[in-house]
Order: structure tokens, then C-alpha cells, then sequence
């Protein structure tokens, strides 16, 4: 299938400034391939052919198309999403998340967190997919005790590639004034900076994860309220947190952007927009010393 490809060549990480991308190749480095999307809003099928700003882009079957290609190149690639899956088109208003949750199945999508709009059928509603969701789901700063998803719900997960340990942990945003009361029910929310620091540190220290990630439906920033949490006060606030995979604020990223986090280590954050319309790709290169470089690809579907 025909598809615009924008490739930035953006390579992070103090010992890799001047590294050529085609040292991702070389045999004695493992390359681990981070993809991931965000806020598809149940966009199943493509944009029309005479949509004003997207003609016949996105769609499940095309991203699809490129996942598979990316994988046949690295199959030591992991797919996330970071919220929002639900609701927008009417494929969520007949079917409730059904077809979503089993097409991201056949996808191979590895996990998800958990976003706003993925409560608006309810608690019942969302556990009524989760028989379909042949992925793991992920939220842990949504305290389910007490709820139908109780112990349905992971606090993070550790996936391995090639020996490297990838830790992952999901956050999500505050449902009180986006979402209805009893929609969410007992549900509480907690600090997400808190919850960030004690889970990366525990990914990181204890489990001795090489590669520590965010899934984050947060929001990138928010311009009136600089206080607000979002994506770029959890990176300045936290430490051992690697990548930030944000959602929510439908933030169309070109590249990722690098924060320093509390201690002055680089984090990595990005968002690839909605409706599916691009997948992101961050690529992990380690060398003989497990040093990491990092590469990123924005790719339009």
C-alpha cells in the first residue's frame, strides 16, 4: 500500500551523538523496536477518499501492512497504545469495543493502558472486551479494588528481548469532571508521580529492567495550566523512567521530545496524534557494554 513515510533521524544518548544509523544493523549490537499508538478512538476503517485533511489515511488494515514489515525486519519488536481506544466512530456504538480490542489481537499489540474514553460503556462495558484483549492491560495508578476489574489489571509487566528486560507501567488520567461518576464507581485515583516513582524505581532497581516505559494517558502538556501533570512535569519530576508513550491531548509529535528528568538523565517522550493515522517507532540499540542508543521513526499510515 502507498504511504508517506517521515523518517527523523534523531539519535539519543551521550555515547551515541555520532553513531550512523546503520549501526542499528550490526551484529554485535541487540536492537529492540518500540511501537506504539495512541487515542484511536475505534477509527477501524481509513479516512475517506475525500476527506479534507486525511484522504484514505489510517485504518486498521494498513497499519497492519507496516507492523508486519517492521517486524520481518526486527523481530524483536513490542506493541503498545496508550489510551483511548474506544469511542468516536460507530464501530464502539454497535459493537463496544469489541471489534477494536480483537483486530489490536491480531495485530499482536503486547499492551495497553487505559484511557478516559475507554470507560464510557462503563465498568461493565470494558470488562465485557476483556475476553477479547489477547494483550495485557496495564494502569497503575487506577486503584480497581473493590470493582469488576479487580485483579484483571496489571501494575506492569516485564517483557524480554534478546536478555534485555523492558519494564512497563501505565498511567492514566483523573476521571473526576471528564468522566461520569458511575461510570467509573468505586475506581480511586492515584498520584501518578508517586505511583511513577515507586514503580520505575521497582522495574528498575529490583526487577533490573534495562529499559523502563510510561504508557501515558496524561497528556502531553497543557498550556494554561503549566502545572497541571502531563507528560513533561512526570518526566522533570521522576527518575528511572526511560520512555514516556503519552496519549490524551491528540499531540501530533514529529520526533520525540528529551527531558531531563530529577537527577538530569534523559527521558524520551512521544505521541503520534489520533485516529490512527501515524504508528511511532523508537528504536533501543545496545552495545557490548549494554550502553543504549536511541533512534526514532514517525511513520504516517
Amino acid at each position: 500500500m502507498n504511504r508517506k513515510t517521515f523518517i527523523k533521524n534523531s539519535i539519543y544518548g551521550s555515547a551515541a551523538v555520532g553513531l550512523a544509523l546503520n549501526n542499528f544493523s550490526c551484529s554485535s549490537h541487540k536492537n529492540i523496536t518500540i511501537l506504539h499508538t495512541n487515542d484511536v478512538h475505534s477509527h477501524v476503517e481509513p479516512f475517506s477518499k475525500d476527506h479534507s485533511e486525511f484522504p484514505n489515511k489510517g485504518g486498521f488494515e494498513r497499519r497492519a501492512t507496516l507492523i508486519s514489515e517492521i517486524r520481518r525486519q526486527n523481530p524483536d519488536t513490542l506493541l503498545f497504545d496508550a489510551g483511548d481506544i474506544f469511542q468516536g466512530t460507530p464501530y464502539f456504538n454497535f459493537y463496544g469495543g469489541e471489534i477494536e480490542f480483537k483486530l489490536m489481537s491480531m495485530l499482536g499489540y503486547d499492551a495497553i493502558t487505559i484511557g478516559n474514553h475507554d470507560f464510557d460503556n462503563g465498568m461493565d462495558g470494558l470488562d465485557k472486551q476483556l475476553p477479547n484483549a489477547k494483550f495485557d492491560i496495564i494502569s497503575s495508578n487506577y486503584d480497581f479494588k473493590n470493582t469488576i476489574l479487580e485483579s484483571k489489571v496489571s501494575d506492569y509487566k516485564i517483557y524480554n528481548k534478546l536478555g534485555i528486560k523492558i519494564g512497563v507501567f501505565g498511567l492514566g488520567i483523573e476521571l473526576e469532571g471528564l468522566v461520569s461518576k458511575d461510570l467509573y464507581k468505586e475506581t480511586k485515583y492515584l498520584d501518578p508521580i508517586d505511583i511513577a516513582n515507586d514503580t520505575a524505581k521497582k522495574l528498575k532497581e529490583t526487577e533490573n529492567c534495562d529499559i523502563v516505559i510510561c504508557l501515558s494517558h496524561l497528556g502531553y502538556k497543557y498550556e494554561k495550566f503549566p502545572n497541571k501533570i502531563s507528560d513533561l512535569n512526570l518526566a522533570k519530576s521522576t527518575k528511572n523512567i526511560d520512555l514516556i508513550i503519552g496519549g490524551h491531548t491528540h499531540t501530533f509529535m514529529n520526533k520525540p521530545v528529551v527531558v531531563k528528568n530529577n537527577v538530569g538523565n534523559d527521558v524520551l517522550i512521544n505521541q503520534v496524534g489520533c485516529f490512527g493515522l501515524y504508528l511511532g517507532r523508537i528504536d533501543f540499540s545496545f552495545d557490548s557494554d549494554n550502553n543504549k542508543i536511541f533512534n526514532s521513526n514517525l511513520l504516517m499510515i
